[in-house]
């Protein structure tokens, strides 16, 4: 495994004529990030892994101060899973101009995460952009626990680019909750009450897959769940294709954004 501290010194030393998949994380690994991992190692004869905790997707300076970093163990875990190239550059390094910082979305996209998180996902935006640029993989491999991060990426850089996207299944802990770099900040009693929520939503989900009509319960369901989250930022159904409101039996998907005490977190069924 070779580590990368720049971004050219990596275009330098990597042959992206070969058959490369690249899996951008923020560091403190879980297991859905090795999921996409060792996706990325059946489908291309290279792996590269990114490490880098991206300032400008922050909208809270404090989230962005204590978002988890493991970097040691980081590379523990990408060592034994045999991956090839490890990318942990500098903000200064990625961000050398604050032009590369600058990338819109439209307004009508501004729902769901983009609406409560402001600046979010043009922060994501700009970074794969900039990894885009430089690092020519064949493949980008993403979770669908960041649903709405995907639609963004695909709808704004997906023909920019020759890399192609694949989105890789949510990995859940006993099916319940999603691997969350997040998960790290909360105890083991509140790790119970985000399982408890996730398990609800489940739950509605596979009723509303068998009667349509159950989706009326949605005022109930976010009652429910308000009594274990400490405060719930959004909780929506919406069309899992283009994300609008144009919901039927066979497009409907369920979002929702809570927090357990100061600790945000996503889920999507």
């Amino acid at each position: 495994m070779i580590i990368f501290k720049s971004i050219n010194k990596l275009k330098k030393k990597v042959n992206f004529k070969a058959n490369i998949g690249f899996v951008p994380t923020m560091g403190s690994l879980h297991k859905g990030h090795i999921s996409l991992i060792k996706s990325s190692k059946r489908t291309c004869d290279k792996t590269i892994v990114s490490i880098f905790v991206n300032p400008t997707q922050f909208n809270k300076k404090n989230d962005y101060n204590t978002y988890p970093r493991k970097i040691n163990a980081d590379i523990k875990i990408l060592k034994k899973f045999n991956v090839d190239y490890v990318l942990i550059p500098t903000v200064d390094d990625v961000y050398r101009t604050k032009n590369q910082m600058k990338i819109s979305i439209r307004n009508t996209d501004k729902i769901l995460c983009s609406k409560y998180r402001p600046g979010h996902f043009e922060g994501v935006l700009s970074v794969i952009s900039i990894f885009l640029k430089n690092i020519k993989a064949k493949y980008l491999f993403l979770g669908k626990k960041d649903f709405q991060q995907i639609y963004i990426i695909k709808k704004y850089l997906g023909k920019k680019f020759k890399t192609k996207i694949i989105s890789c299944e949510t990995i859940r802990f006993k099916n319940t909750l999603p691997y969350s770099s997040r998960n790290k900040l909360l105890s083991k009693k509140n790790i119970q009450k985000a399982i408890n929520i996730s398990k609800i939503l489940s739950n509605f989900y596979n009723y509303i897959k068998v009667d349509f009509s159950k989706i009326k319960e949605l005022k109930n369901v976010k009652k429910k769940i308000s009594r274990i989250s400490s405060y719930i930022e959004y909780f929506e159904i919406r069309n899992k294709y283009n994300l609008s409101k144009n919901i039927n039996k066979n497009n409907f998907k369920i979002f929702i954004s809570y927090y357990i005490k100061n600790i945000r977190l996503i889920d999507n069924f």
